[in-house]
């Protein structure tokens, strides 16, 4: 089932259910599936471009509640929250720090880093390996710390 497939479900499953927020956040979400799909050229997106548009998503939502909530707007951030829970229900399992950690340390090996000024060569080549599956901040904090 694709994911435009599984929204619509989703989708019909909160207008019976008279789920207002839920139903607002998967139409966000498919809007922006449909509108990737625009704009490449094609009505069918690859798993890998659906996960790169749910990433983005998170990653709106995510950055946007670290600003509400650094401006104690406690009635937005706690909707963002909402928001982040439902759209994380589409991503992937996420992993854990073991195996995150087993995944940076194979990639520094490969690409023969061995220092700070590798970082770029390193985060280029596991970010393709990890996609949708470990937030970008977090492999940075890693790599950087096996790399000093």
């Amino acid at each position: 089932m694709s994911m435009l497939d599984r929204l619509n479900e989703d989708m019909k499953t909160a207008m019976r259910n008279k789920e207002k927020e839920r139903l607002s956040v998967i139409r966000m979400v498919k809007s922006s599936l449909q509108n990737e799909g625009y704009k490449l050229g094609r009505s069918e997106l690859t798993e890998d471009e659906e996960l790169t548009v749910l990433s983005r998503e998170l990653k709106q939502r995510k950055d946007s509640y670290a600003e509400f909530k650094s401006a104690g707007r406690d009635d937005l951030s706690d909707k963002l929250l909402d928001e982040i829970a439902l759209i994380e229900t589409y991503m992937p399992r996420q992993l854990s720090e073991e195996e995150l950690e087993v995944i940076v340390i194979e990639t520094i090996n490969e690409t023969n880093a061995s220092s700070k000024a590798d970082m770029g060569k390193v985060m280029s080549s596991i970010m393709p390996k990890v996609k949708g599956k470990a937030d970008g901040a977090r492999i940075n904090k890693m790599v950087l710390q096996h790399l000093s």
